[in-house]
């Protein structure tokens, strides 16, 4: 099979198509012959050396897939060849066939093609673990969604409208920030001129939010303990801006803060199995009717997945970006 791999660590010029053999699918596995596959930021740390794979997963990159089913494994009875489902995968999404856990797999949406589907699992099965679940995001609060405009921050304001929430966002450019209320943000901050924080004490009467998710860490740690409410949860999940911070630990103990982070990929197939039945329970409704959106900004061929990447780096996209493989 056509597969891309990352030749040697560093910038997208490293990103080789090669040859490789077809991935053997365990008894517990499905074999999908991969239509498309989502870009996301893990991928680049991937091939910067910054984010290995998991043990036991492959090192051709790329974290979720959309396609049919191939082969099916000798312990696998949900599903048969044929069928059109996107997974969340460890890693081995670039490329033309791939092995995924079956209780990692969804049947796609009903009327969503396959480009669309590639770009769901990453994004709404780290949404819903880290809004939802982590971070509890219920309705009638609010919510700070950093980087607004890619694509965890659409899926994310989607979403959090979708079950009542109040919905703020940052993003770098008056045209992201417009994109992010189109999609229902009540306001969009454009953080290279406005002070979000002052800009959230502001729209919510000097309260606060409920929750922010934050995927850059950082310097931006303290500015989001100040931009909390009583009892708010700050969820991180990346760390763009560096991993160190220094913080002022005062307001978590006033106002009864709580900081949690997480990571999906080294995740139990237990754990990413109960996730997305909890994603196919409460958000595949909203996708098949309509009420949320896959944004998918652009689509490459396999091989110009180095162009792809180079795109993202840039951040000069709003949504995802999908691979078109098969």
């Amino acid at each position: 099979m056509i597969a891309i791999a990352i030749r040697e660590p560093g910038g997208p010029e490293v990103l080789t198509l090669v040859e490789r053999p077809w991935p053997s699918a365990g008894d517990r596995d499905v074999l999908i012959k991969v239509a498309a596959a989502g870009v996301n930021r893990p991928d680049i740390m991937q091939r910067q050396g910054k984010y290995p794979p998991p043990p036991g997963a492959p090192d051709i990159p790329g974290l979720e897939v959309a396609g049919s089913i191939e082969a099916i494994g000798a312990e696998v009875h949900d599903w048969h060849v044929g069928d059109r489902v996107c997974a969340l995968v460890a890693g081995g999404g670039y490329a033309e066939y791939c092995a995924a856990p079956a209780p990692q797999c969804l049947s796609v949406p009903r009327g969503m093609d396959l480009i669309h589907a590639a770009a769901v699992p990453e994004t709404f099965f780290t949404v819903w673990t880290n809004v939802f679940e982590r971070g509890r995001l219920a309705p009638g609060e609010s919510i700070l969604v950093h980087g607004g405009s890619s694509g965890i921050g659409t899926t994310a304001i989607q979403l959090a409208l979708a079950f009542r929430a109040r919905v703020f966002a940052t993003a770098g450019s008056a045209e992201k920030c417009a994109a992010c209320e189109a999609l229902g943000a009540e306001r969009a901050f454009n953080y290279r001129e406005t002070d979000f924080v002052a800009a959230v004490k502001d729209a919510t009467g000097g309260r606060g939010v409920d929750v922010v998710l934050d995927m850059v860490g950082g310097e931006y740690l303290q500015r989001n303990i100040e931009s909390l409410a009583m009892d708010g949860r700050l969820v991180l999940i990346g760390q763009l801006g560096g991993p160190t911070a220094r913080i002022n630990t005062v307001p978590v103990l006033q106002r009864r803060l709580t900081i949690v982070g997480s990571t999906l990929r080294a995740r139990s197939v237990a754990e990413k199995g109960r996730i997305a039945r909890a994603v196919h329970e409460h958000v595949w409704p909203l996708l098949e009717s309509g009420a949320v959106r896959v944004v998918v900004h652009r689509t490459f061929p396999l091989g110009a997945a180095a162009e792809a990447h180079r795109m993202m780096e840039a951040s000069s996209h709003i949504g995802k970006l999908v691979l078109l493989v098969n």
